[in-house]
């Protein structure tokens, strides 16, 4: 026979027996302390799932941070303006430049180097090293000559007719822009200190066409062309002025 699940008025205590009221007692006082246990435990993991969401949240926020700062460290991001460094670079090419470059190596002859300008620290300008420390510069006509010995310049658009002579200390570097006539560099201001490079021309990556590696000239001791190499904020701009 089939007995029906007792009501609570069944499990009365003034209408049980005596045996039957305290094992009635120990059930209902069983299954609160299972109801009160579970709601515990699932309020204990949603706390502690929300902790682990936090602190994901702030490791990946802190990973962010640290790649961000690392990149910026070692490499900058500069958009030419203007002609100087044509037909080489050109207004409006964007450029990626490794800041790490010279704590290698000290600068080459030859390199297209992002720096502050001496005269306005403020502005950025991008030209090629054509002296270095030591060495005495003439300019005859437009025409380059260091420490006596012809330089042969195959990436300059246009030569100049300035002329001048230019001695370099230490740390002194000597640069100009290929298109001669239409650059702000050191035959108008003279000198480039060391401590103002920014870094070397790297990566062109705007727009597509240009996409790849800076080209760059090197020099033999002798003065020879070693040939063209392919060297390793929109942040800054590095004017072609």
């Amino acid at each position: 026979m089939v007995r029906a699940k007792p009501s609570l008025e069944e499990l009365d205590p003034t209408r049980i027996a005596p045996g039957a009221q305290e094992l009635a007692t120990e059930i209902g006082d069983e299954t609160v302390v299972r109801i009160a246990s579970g709601t515990a435990e699932t309020e204990a993991g949603r706390r502690r799932g929300g902790l682990r969401l936090l602190r994901e949240v702030a490791e990946t926020i802190v990973l962010t941070v640290v790649i961000f700062v690392a990149i910026n460290t070692v490499t900058g991001r500069f958009r030419i303006e203007g002609p100087s460094m044509m037909p080489n670079l050109h207004p409006g090419q964007y450029l990626i430049i490794s800041k790490l470059e010279y704590k290698l190596h000290p600068p080459r002859r030859g390199d297209i180097v992002v720096f502050h300008h001496p005269r306005d620290a403020s502005r950025d300008l991008i030209k090629r090293i054509i002296g270095l420390p030591g060495e005495a510069i003439e300019i005859r006509q437009g025409e380059v000559y260091i420490d006596g010995v012809f330089l042969e310049e195959p990436f300059i658009l246009h030569k100049s007719r300035d002329s001048g002579r230019y001695e370099l200390g230490p740390d002194e570097f000597f640069v100009l822009g290929d298109n001669r006539p239409n650059s702000d560099d050191s035959h108008n201001w003279g000198v480039l200190h060391r401590d103002e490079i920014v870094g070397k021309a790297w990566v062109s990556y705007w727009p597509p066409s240009d996409w790849g590696g800076v080209r760059h000239f090197g020099f033999t001791d002798d003065l020879a062309i070693d040939g063209p190499g392919t060297e390793e904020n929109p942040d800054s701009r590095a004017r072609g002025d």
